[in-house]
């Protein structure tokens, strides 16, 4: 017997085009940031938060209603977008910005991200939002709790484990923190922050990757949205770290000392 309307769930899951993971980072020559001239892919925790919506609706079925993915960025984003269709989304967003546009930062995401809730409440609203912890570009991980906060919503962050209870309405989620792993229960409508153990995304095929093309992307902009994603902070310099300088070898501990002495480094008084 198919669930009723009323309870099916919706879920969305942001996306980010950030340098691949494989790049090696390098300073532009104006030392404003990096080197955008390379490959992009997706940012590898969003990947993981694609996978597990695509595994809870492989679980749950009918039960879930609809995942939908979203991104904010250059029109070269909606290549991202499309793998996340391939991998098993069902539409898109694309709120575009333009080439030349400096990167939001957490806040102004989290509100862009509101909005578009906002928009999808006529469509059934959204019950979960599933993202990664951190970009891997800026490692700012504070999106997520961002969002929920600005949402009056529960949140788990660091997940490495989530469980769906679509009848009760509510989540286990077990996350990672220092001491070990925590266990929490929480009620839709919810945040939740992927970790690396999650899960491990799976290649999309080729058939997924041309019915992807297919898939409606819905294009928006700031201005439709009602925000304003002019960055608050300014980066004055970005440089790369100094070279390390080679180590040496001594012959005795005498040697040792004169050459810390050499260098400054004095014995501390007793």
């Amino acid at each position: 017997m198919r669930p009723s309307a009323a309870r099916l769930l919706n879920i969305l899951v942001p996306i980010k085009r950030t340098v691949d993971y494989a790049v090696k980072i390098r300073v532009n020559p104006d030392q404003t940031g990096i080197d955008l001239n390379v490959k992009h892919s997706m940012n590898p925790f969003d990947e993981i938060a694609v996978e597990e919506a695509v595994r809870l609706r492989e679980k749950l079925k009918d039960e879930i209603k609809s995942i939908k993915v979203v991104t904010i960025g250059p029109p070269k984003s909606s290549e991202t977008l499309r793998t996340a269709l391939a991998m098993g989304a069902d539409s898109a967003v694309h709120v575009e910005l333009p080439d030349s546009a400096p990167a939001p930062e957490p806040l102004g995401v989290a509100k862009a991200l509101r909005a578009v809730i906002a928009r999808e409440k006529e469509k059934g609203g959204v019950d979960l939002v599933i993202m990664g912890k951190q970009a891997i570009d800026d490692d700012a991980g504070q999106t997520g709790q961002i969002l929920a906060g600005l949402m009056d919503w529960a949140q788990a962050t660091f997940a490495s484990k989530v469980v769906l209870d679509v009848g009760k309405k509510e989540a286990t989620v077990t996350r990672e923190i220092d001491g070990g792993l925590e266990e929490l229960r929480c009620r839709l409508p919810l945040v939740v922050t992927t970790d690396l153990r999650l899960n491990e995304p799976r290649y999309a095929s080729l058939p997924n990757i041309m019915k992807a093309k297919k898939k409606p992307i819905e294009k928006l902009t700031p201005a439709d949205l009602g925000i304003d994603l002019t960055p608050r902070l300014e980066t004055l310099k970005v440089e790369e770290p100094p070279k390390r300088v080679g180590g040496g070898k001594v012959a005795n501990v005498d040697e040792l000392i004169a050459k810390l002495k050499e260098a400054g480094i004095t014995a501390a008084k007793a």
